[in-house]
């Protein structure tokens, strides 16, 4: 178990990157009601898996392999998504289609979510197959991104 944590530590593993549309920024907002598409943006050995390292101590080798088996989105404003897989990245061609893999649609504008926009983290949870010394395990544990402010606003329709 000591060498299977070695392993895990060796791997030296990272939160996910987020992709998410409507992007983060100081102009940009999304619509109440419109899609919300969000995956792994440039997933990478450390950051998704598969990886595996191993370790060892005298006569003694464990291998251990990670990969992420879900990620659970936090849109803000107490809603959470879990997706499996890497999500679908948003392309302007999709237009106001929902996401084959991993979506959201906010009910609500984000005016009175802290700092007008809704906190969204991605956390990965992490599942390690381990095996060595003639005893084999899984570990589990979670990585969590920081907050990253998506702002959500109401579509007004003008009339003449």
């Amino acid at each position: 178990m000591v060498l299977a944590q070695r392993a895990i530590a060796s791997m030296d593993l990272d939160p996910i990157q987020i992709g998410i549309v409507p992007e983060s920024g100081p102009n940009r907002v999304g619509l109440v009601g419109l899609p919300v598409w969000m995956w792994v943006d440039s997933p990478t050995d450390d950051t998704f898996g598969p990886i595996t390292a191993s370790a060892s101590e005298g006569s003694v080798s464990v291998s251990a392999t990670a990969s992420v088996s879900n990620i659970v989105w936090d849109m803000g404003g107490g809603t959470t998504v879990t997706c499996t897989g890497k999500g679908t990245p948003y392309a302007d061609h999709y237009g106001k289609q929902d996401s084959p893999t991993c979506g959201h649609r906010y009910e609500k504008m984000s005016t009175d979510q802290p700092d007008g926009a809704y906190q969204v983290t991605a956390t990965s949870h992490w599942a390690v197959e381990w095996t060595g010394g003639g005893q084999s395990g899984t570990i589990e544990f979670d990585l969590t991104t920081d907050a990253l402010p998506i702002r959500i606003g109401e579509a007004q329709v003008l009339t003449q």
